[in-house]
């Protein structure tokens, strides 16, 4: 029986299946189609909010609200077939995680939009120096 480093240390490394670096996480691949499918999509939802702004068919607040819900759905289009996010993906950690990051963004957006409406609501007036005694 030979005690050879060399040998003993290759069955040990072949031994306990390095060669599988799969570990059980499922990674989605997109199809041609699915590609297709984004593309166009992606192409859609940005002639609507262009054409939007170009032809100016409803009000200024209507299309700037127009304009933030189409750029939410592309988002969503983005992650889907683009980036493949998906419930079945790593278990559900990778939605659970952008959850939480939406989540983070929102509070960080509005509590920064709070404050900013406060200071301009209570800042005191300025006063024009000519009307003074």
């Amino acid at each position: 029986m030979s005690h050879d480093p060399h040998t003993q240390g290759a069955h040990a490394h072949g031994d306990h299946g390095h060669g599988d670096h799969g570990h059980g996480v499922e990674i989605p691949h997109g199809s041609m189609r699915d590609y297709v499918i984004g593309f166009v999509l992606s192409v859609i939802l940005t002639a609507i909010p262009f054409w939007l702004v170009m032809a100016r068919p409803l009000s200024d607040g209507a299309t700037a609200a127009a304009i933030m819900v189409l750029a939410m759905v592309q988002i969503v289009v983005h992650m889907v077939y683009f980036l493949h996010l998906s419930p079945k993906a790593e278990g559900g950690w990778s939605v659970t995680a952008l959850l939480f990051t939406i989540i983070v963004v929102a509070i960080m957006l509005s509590g920064s939009l709070w404050v900013m409406y406060h200071l301009n609501a209570n800042m005191m007036p300025l006063h024009d120096p000519s009307q003074l005694p």
